[in-house]
């Protein structure tokens, strides 16, 4: 599904200018990196996906949908939002019924509810847990729940708020495959993240974020302009910065580029 976002800007009721004349367009089945600093207006523009947020000025488009027309509850149909703490969005005391929550909400029959439900348990691998209160659960496994409920939703749109936190190697390895998924589904996925050498290895897609503001978007090459790196504050991603401290020509992002530059320094 496509978003579209015009002109936005948001103002805090403290005053705080949060967004300023933000314009973006994602494709349907679009899966994008939003990075910058924190500050930077990433978790803001994202929260307008799903209505928890309303402009301040211009507009935001979900499909056919204006946000500013439609409930959260009728913008949870189509966008799910996964938090950067999964305790501001766990309340039930059973993962089964975390799970359960959102289709069992949208009035989805008893069934397709607990179809749904054992999807996400086996997709996010949670089915050894399923019983179990959430709060009894490690961080990093309540963020997997989080993840669950929004994969029971099946949402044409997913937003995945720091998705990569307190995750290890497997943990990272299962959210790519869950990536993989959505895009086989042509789902359009948002993710908010730090974490450069995630985005650079699974998003051909990168917006960078300064001050309220998108100041750069496109693949990996977008690291290659030191002044956008620096307005948004982040760190080349890792095999850039080992490229660029052994004083190679060419500052690779990810693996196979990386061999080919080498390749080519050593035959000189």
């Amino acid at each position: 599904m496509n978003i579209s976002v015009e002109n936005l800007t948001f103002t805090y009721p403290t005053d705080v200018v949060a967004l300023s004349g933000v314009s973006l367009d994602l494709r349907a089945g679009a899966q994008v990196a939003l990075l910058g600093q924190n500050g930077a207006g990433k978790t803001t523009l994202v929260k307008h996906f799903n209505g928890l947020l309303k402009p301040t000025r211009g507009s935001v488009r979900v499909g056919d949908w204006d946000t500013r027309a439609h409930s959260i509850a009728q913008m949870a149909r189509r966008v799910g939002l996964v938090f950067q703490n999964p305790d501001d969005q766990i309340f039930k005391t059973r993962v089964w019924d975390e799970i359960a929550f959102g289709p069992t909400n949208l009035k989805f029959a008893p069934e397709e509810v607990k179809t749904r439900v054992e999807h996400a348990l086996a997709v996010c691998e949670l089915d050894a847990v399923r019983e179990q209160h959430p709060y009894d659960l490690p961080l990093w496994q309540r963020r997997w729940v989080a993840i669950a409920a929004v994969v029971a939703m099946q949402t044409p749109v997913v937003v995945l708020d720091e998705p990569t936190t307190g995750q290890d190697a497997f943990g990272l390895a299962r959210l790519a495959r869950l990536l993989d998924a959505w895009r086989a589904q042509n789902v359009t996925v948002v993710a908010v993240t730090h974490d450069v050498d995630f985005a650079v290895e699974y998003f051909s897609d990168l917006c960078l974020m300064s001050q309220g503001q998108v100041i750069a978007r496109g693949d990996a090459r977008v690291f290659a302009d030191a002044e956008v790196v620096r307005r948004a504050a982040l760190d080349l991603p890792q095999l850039m910065r080992l490229a660029q401290a052994l004083e190679w020509r060419t500052l690779p992002v990810r693996a196979d580029a990386f061999l080919d530059a080498w390749r080519a320094e050593r035959s000189g």
